[in-house]
């Protein structure tokens, strides 16, 4: 699991000090006023005078991932598939992540197949796993590698297939301003990769 400077039990807790010299809660909404000063307005106002809280509620909710042990999701698995070999895809998972040079969103789908070599997981894992590296602060082309790296490494099969396509909010509502504009990143392993039609099967089923 991806080291984390932070645990979710010491977000809870004011009164707790983490381990890791995590702030404490109240240093979070602390910061979140010193932005709202920053950035021209009164934090004491009627309107921002909950925000703080809300903010800081938000980014446990959005950047839940480093809670999650993405491995031990993929933990459990199947063999009685009656020798199932082909590929299993799940495509279309909303993706919701945040760029890390400017804590922007991310907004995309990504598609996640595999070709069993003993044992399959359940579907909604592989929903679950795009959740575990997204949410977190992210740039598209490694959480495309972590998605595909750890389905590897979990479940060992015979190739894996990630494709994501996202717009980057970073890029579409600052600096250059171009809208509707998606990133594709892709990641192949074993027959994916090897083989360009088993490739060329992947890309068909995603846009089908």
């Amino acid at each position: 699991m991806t080291a984390i400077a932070y645990d979710a039990h010491s977000r809870a807790d004011d009164t707790e000090t983490s381990v890791s010299s995590s702030p404490s809660r109240a240093e979070a909404e602390d910061a979140v006023r010193t932005l709202i000063r920053w950035a021209g307005d009164d934090p004491s106002r009627e309107g921002l005078l909950d925000t703080p809280k809300r903010v800081a509620k938000a980014f446990e909710e959005w950047f839940v991932g480093y809670d999650t042990d993405p491995e031990a999701l993929l933990a459990r698995t199947f063999e009685e598939v009656e020798g199932y070999d082909d590929i299993v895809l799940l495509k279309n998972i909303r993706l919701e992540s945040y760029c890390e040079h400017h804590m922007a969103p991310i907004i995309g789908i990504a598609h996640i197949g595999y070709m069993p070599r003993d044992k399959v997981v359940g579907i909604s894992k592989l929903a679950r796993l795009v959740d575990a590296f997204s949410k977190r602060l992210q740039v598209q082309e490694k959480l495309t590698a972590q998605i595909a790296d750890t389905l590897t490494n979990v479940l060992e099969p015979r190739g894996v297939g990630v494709w994501i396509e996202a717009e980057h909010q970073c890029m579409s509502t600052r600096g250059v301003h171009k809208h509707g504009v998606d990133t594709i990143t892709t990641r192949f392993t074993g027959v994916f990769k090897e083989d360009p039609k088993m490739e060329e099967r992947f890309m068909r089923m995603i846009k089908g």
